[in-house]
């Protein structure tokens, strides 16, 4: 297991390498402003977002059943996961722009969460079953 973990990091480190040589292509301005994103990401994280999901565990935990509880954290997290992919469309200043913007997004974002929860639904009431 461990030559998988030595060659994981490496390819990590390799891709890391690479992903740094790309930004120091696009000059210092950019990678300050991608430096400052990164920064300002963590700190989002751990000062909101991290609490946020302690508090609604702390909570859930109380009144949500034990059988829910994988079904809801799978849910949550993929529901988190396609609202951050979607946050910087829908917040764009073109998103007034029908020209720039060639599809609903909104519509899209909740089509998605709705059909990752009912997936997500749909494999816990079979798995209950069995």
């Amino acid at each position: 297991m461990s030559t998988v973990r030595i060659l994981l990091l490496l390819a990590g480190l390799a891709l890391a390498g690479y992903g740094f040589t790309l930004l120091a292509d696009l000059g210092p301005t950019t990678f300050r402003e991608v430096a400052l994103w990164a920064l300002v990401a963590i700190v989002l994280h751990d000062a909101v977002f991290a609490p946020l999901c302690a508090a609604a565990g702390y909570t859930a935990r109380r009144i949500v059943p034990v059988t829910w509880w994988c079904l809801l954290t799978c849910g949550a997290v993929c529901t988190v996961a396609l609202v951050s992919v979607a946050l910087p469309v829908l917040l764009s200043p073109a998103s007034g722009n029908a020209s720039l913007l060639d599809r609903n997004y909104p519509v899209g974002l909740a089509a998605a969460i709705v059909i990752t929860w009912g997936v997500l639904l749909c494999g816990h009431l079979l798995a209950r079953r069995r």
